[in-house]
């Protein structure tokens, strides 16, 4: 039978630190292009260097990160250490044909978000106009430009390095053609009364975000994403609430199309995407 990763992984360290604490190893992790995070719990942290290389060694990476608690602050930058190999972590992950730049000590890139990633880029078409809220590196934008091809993105992002893997994947990806990378708030620098279609990717609070998603829409009509957190038994109508509530106070309404489940975020918490007709 072949071996997975882990089983490697666990027969290597076995043999490296004492054998009761063989049952903490983590058992998931994130590889993005050539590096590894992993949260390595407390009771091995003695041992973490030796983890580290272990792991980088089984999935043919060059470095380790461990994960000291989740990402911070507005610009959503992950708390890491590199635990083994080089400190300079720039790589370039591929996923689904895309080739996205990035550092994961610097910015955040979740493989859980694959499936929600390779929905979006058949979603649009060549006609619309996208806005993305949140754009990030380009985790939406991307594969709406390479797959979908419409009429034009403008992906909105205001951390300045997030920003600048943004500007240097559409060059990476060919879409510079189609895709208009703008650095700010989008509350501030989000086009108004032109898109077809909005991506509203924020997960803390996003309901307070909803104001500049309908003005972001032609006439107040066209297709919202909704990326929301909620407990497993109130989906969908927690978030559809939110959106209701929003929707009403800018004269217009919403029609739920279909919620997507991304991942589980904590216990019977759901990262779900809502999307919904807006009209007037």
């Amino acid at each position: 039978m072949r071996k997975t990763p882990f089983s490697s992984i666990e027969k290597t360290v076995s043999s490296l630190i004492p054998s009761p604490l063989v049952c903490h190893l983590p058992r998931k992790w994130e590889k993005i292009g050539t590096v590894v995070m992993l949260k390595v719990p407390e009771e091995l942290s003695p041992y973490k260097e030796t983890i580290g290389k272990v792991y980088a060694d089984a999935l043919g990476c060059t470095t380790t990160l461990n994960e000291l608690s989740g990402i911070s602050g507005v610009y959503r930058k992950p708390v890491v250490e590199v635990i083994f190999g080089s400190p300079i972590t720039e790589t370039i992950h591929v996923e689904n044909g895309i080739r996205f730049k990035v550092d994961p000590q610097k910015i955040m890139f979740s493989s859980g978000n694959m499936a929600e990633r390779r929905r979006m880029a058949a979603i649009s078409h060549p006609k619309e106009t996208v806005v993305d809220l949140f754009a990030g590196i380009g985790y939406f934008t991307l594969p709406i430009a390479v797959y979908s091809k419409p009429k034009n993105i403008v992906a909105c992002e205001i951390n300045p390095v997030a920003f600048e893997y943004l500007c240097a994947n559409v060059v990476l990806n060919h879409v510079s053609s189609m895709v208009e990378p703008r650095l700010g708030d989008n509350r501030q620098i989000a086009p108004k009364d032109c898109a077809d279609r909005v991506i509203l990717g924020f997960l803390h609070r996003p309901q307070a975000y909803l104001p500049v998603a309908f003005e972001c829409l032609k006439d107040h009509t066209g297709v919202l994403h909704y990326h929301a957190l909620a407990p497993v038994e109130a989906i969908p109508q927690q978030p559809l609430t939110h959106l209701n509530q929003a929707a009403s106070s800018c004269g217009c309404q919403v029609d739920l199309l279909k919620v997507t489940l991304v991942k589980s975020y904590a216990p019977k918490i759901d990262h779900v995407v809502l999307d919904v007709r807006v009209s007037k």
